[in-house]
């Protein structure tokens, strides 16, 4: 029951983060007005609203005007509503399962944002550093995952400016931009949670994954090594990726 109370949990919130996706580049206000359908501009019902559950109901196309539904709604709804249960699978009813479910739907309104628009908002980084840090006072969280407040705040700066010398780097030898500041931002945000610790190997697994999607494309020319990248989802993959094997380099 505890595990369907959770995804039914995630799934809602999953809705949520379907709005921010859409408003946030946009820079329209995601706390007021109703949806309505991208083509048609119908105010969407509350039962045409139910996350997960309308969509299949409508067999994927708006009731107003049969314009097909992006798939992208469906399948934030399913993430996060399956990435609720997996945190509650592990951590329980607890404080750290709060801030899981607070990470996760960060994680998944920027890795759309991202890998779509090129960009990270800032409301969303700067919310997680301040969370990042905030819970890094209290000494009773989980200290096989969260660092003590010293090396959240060195994983904050440190995180950071990784990623500005590189940028500062790239800028120097090629004469352009290589990175933005929101991958920056992002990865502070990530080492005031995770610690100092944690940057080296996300950046490895970021980095790793990065390559291995765009191997295809370089070798079929689609790309070249200045073509135009979010790096963004990818430090979130990492990430995923360091939490899931950290026991073992630890």
């Amino acid at each position: 029951m505890f595990y369907i109370i959770a995804f039914v949990f995630g799934s809602i919130w999953g809705s949520f983060a379907n709005v921010c996706i859409y408003r946030l580049p946009a820079n329209k206000n995601v706390a007021t007005g109703r949806s309505c359908c991208p083509n048609c501009n119908n105010l969407i019902k509350w039962y045409d609203n139910i996350p997960i559950v309308s969509f299949l109901f409508l067999q994927g196309v708006c009731r107003n005007c049969s314009k097909k539904i992006n798939t992208q709604y469906l399948l934030v709804e399913l993430i996060s509503g399956f990435s609720f249960a997996i945190c509650y699978y592990f951590f329980g009813i607890s404080i750290t399962t709060l801030l899981f479910f607070i990470l996760t739907i960060c994680f998944v309104i920027i890795f759309f944002i991202d890998l779509k628009h090129f960009i990270i908002p800032n409301e969303l980084t700067v919310t997680l550093m301040v969370i990042g840090i905030i819970k890094s006072i209290d000494p009773d969280l989980n200290n096989e995952i969260f660092p003590n407040f010293i090396n959240s705040v060195l994983g904050g700066v440190i995180g950071y400016m990784l990623i500005w010398l590189i940028i500062l780097f790239y800028k120097k030898v090629r004469n352009k931009e290589g990175m933005g500041l929101g991958d920056a931002k992002l990865l502070s945000a990530i080492g005031f949670w995770f610690g100092w610790v944690s940057l080296p190997f996300i950046l490895f697994f970021s980095s790793f994954i990065a390559l291995v999607s765009v191997l295809p494309d370089l070798i079929k020319n689609k790309k070249n090594l200045t073509s135009q990248i979010p790096f963004g989802p990818f430090i979130i993959l990492g990430t995923l990726s360091y939490l899931l094997v950290k026991n073992y380099f630890i």
